[in-house]
């Protein structure tokens, strides 16, 4: 039995639509992780809120407080949450992806991002070669790691933030550094993706993106020859 050009391009776009569904792509995700990638690079605010979980106070005290970390260090850092994260799942991927989208080549140097998924109850902290050096890894796992993880998991968003502004203020300044939140339950658990993790997830997502790309292009070719046949 032979299938037309219309049913041909039916089918493919059934098929392009289950390949979306299968990602777990959905469209307002995606445009949350879009929106925070085409905000323009801050130069007032210390905090994009796209989650919406940071209190007024909250809010003014990361302006006061990284204002103050710019002007006397020169080191800009800025907190981003975001609800969910759905096209690059690996929250120190995305966060890299923000401050190069902000921070093109050498201007991101000592820039720095601090992230918080608010569904995933993780986050990250990353940024330029100066920023991070000054930082140190230590300090960027326990923020990941303890602060955002087990202020999150209590719904405590605000005190997962603040407080590691706190660490990463004292160790940016040379003073010492606040120690880490514990655990009620003394348990802790590895919330964040080791740098294995992260390139497999990376490989996972370039291979959507691909089959993606392949079927907009598919598509539109098959309804042409559809309504060309059916002429």
């Amino acid at each position: 039995m032979q299938v037309s050009g219309r049913e041909l391009a039916q089918r493919a776009a059934a098929a392009g639509a289950a390949v979306l569904l299968s990602a777990g792509m959905a469209a307002p995700a995606l445009a949350t992780e879009f929106d925070i990638l085409g905000e323009p690079t801050p130069t007032k605010a210390y905090f994009v809120d796209d989650a919406s979980v940071l209190s007024k106070s909250t809010r003014s005290a990361l302006n006061k407080k990284l204002g103050i970390l710019e002007t006397v260090t020169g080191y800009r850092v800025e907190v981003v949450t975001v609800r969910k994260l759905e096209f690059e799942t690996d929250a120190f991927a995305f966060a890299d992806k923000v401050v190069d989208n902000w921070y093109p080549g050498d201007a991101k140097k000592d820039k720095g991002v601090l992230l918080m998924v608010t569904a995933g109850k993780e986050g990250a902290v990353t940024g330029g070669e100066g920023f991070v050096s000054a930082v140190g890894d230590d300090l960027i796992d326990s923020i990941s790691g303890d602060n955002i993880p087990i202020f999150a998991e209590e719904e405590r968003y605000n005190q997962a933030v603040l407080s590691s502004v706190d660490r990463l203020e004292a160790q940016l300044n040379g003073q010492p550094v606040p120690e880490a939140p514990k655990r009620q339950d003394n348990v802790r658990q590895r919330t964040y993706k080791t740098k294995e993790e992260t390139e497999k997830g990376k490989t996972v997502t370039s291979t959507v993106v691909l089959s993606l790309l392949l079927i907009a292009c598919i598509v539109p070719m098959l309804q042409y020859y559809g309504y060309t046949a059916r002429d």
